[in-house]
């Protein structure tokens, strides 16, 4: 996975530069003023009068001061924003079996940004059609989208529109086309139309299905009746990425 936290080193630099003049600026503009004068390079030469801030001056260093303070948190905001995303998008890329170590002799290999490199929407195939195979290959996991849309679905490849679906069927990428759903009454079915199992792959295809009904009491089930498992990977809270930026974790 992408490690965004490498950004904080530059970011706290950045912020506590940002808080060192605005503070004090804030607290009392003239000592800011009196401070820097002592950069000068003949201090002694400068007027103590024309150091003296106006009432009008002082008003406009604490407005500066106040943008800076602004401009420090949304920096802080920023990177607690995108570490979020990051790990939320890790997280599903997880869930759908995306990181998974690859058989060996499988020359795909697990990537550093699963979710933007091994899930993405499926570029053919939308689950209809009808069952061909006697013995079709069963679908694992499903993912509903509901009124709490998968924010990490903007970060893949091909991704599917909110309003594509009503629920997610992630399939490995080589099966995408072979998945069939059949909407029925009592129940939905997913599989794959396929005599053989899918290879196994890093790489998982996420087909967006449009419910004919709304979903109420019916199940989702694959072959032999057995019922997907539901999976709903979230981003953690800012609280809890405030927390590990400030524990390091």
């Amino acid at each position: 996975m992408r490690n965004y936290w490498s950004l904080l080193p530059a970011i706290a630099v950045a912020v506590v530069l940002i808080l060192l003049y605005a503070v004090p600026t804030l607290i009392n503009p003239q000592w800011t003023t009196t401070v820097l004068g002592l950069f000068k390079q003949h201090p002694e030469d400068a007027d103590p009068a024309g150091q003296r801030l106006s009432p009008k001056r002082i008003q406009s260093r604490r407005m500066l001061a106040g943008l800076l303070v602004v401009v420090a948190l949304a920096l802080v905001g920023f990177n607690i924003s995108l570490n979020r995303e990051a790990n939320g998008c890790y997280q599903a890329a997880t869930a759908w079996g995306a990181v998974e170590a690859p058989p060996e002799g499988n020359k795909k290999r697990t990537s550093d940004d699963p979710c933007i490199t091994m899930i993405y929407g499926t570029f053919i195939g939308d689950g209809t059609g009808t069952v061909g195979q006697d013995k079709p290959q069963p679908v694992e996991t499903y993912q509903l989208m509901g009124d709490k849309k998968p924010k990490y679905l903007k970060w893949i490849q091909n991704r599917p529109s909110y309003d594509d679906g009503d629920l997610l069927i992630g399939v490995e990428a080589d099966c995408a086309l072979d998945l069939k759903v059949e909407q029925l009454e009592d129940k939905i079915t997913a599989v794959v139309d396929r005599a053989q199992p899918c290879p196994v792959d890093d790489e998982i295809s996420l087909t967006a299905i449009k419910l004919k009904e709304p979903l109420g009491d019916r199940k989702l089930v694959t072959v032999d009746g057995k019922e997907l498992r539901q999976i709903n990977p979230d981003m953690d809270s800012w609280p809890t990425v405030l927390k590990k930026l400030i524990t390091g974790g």
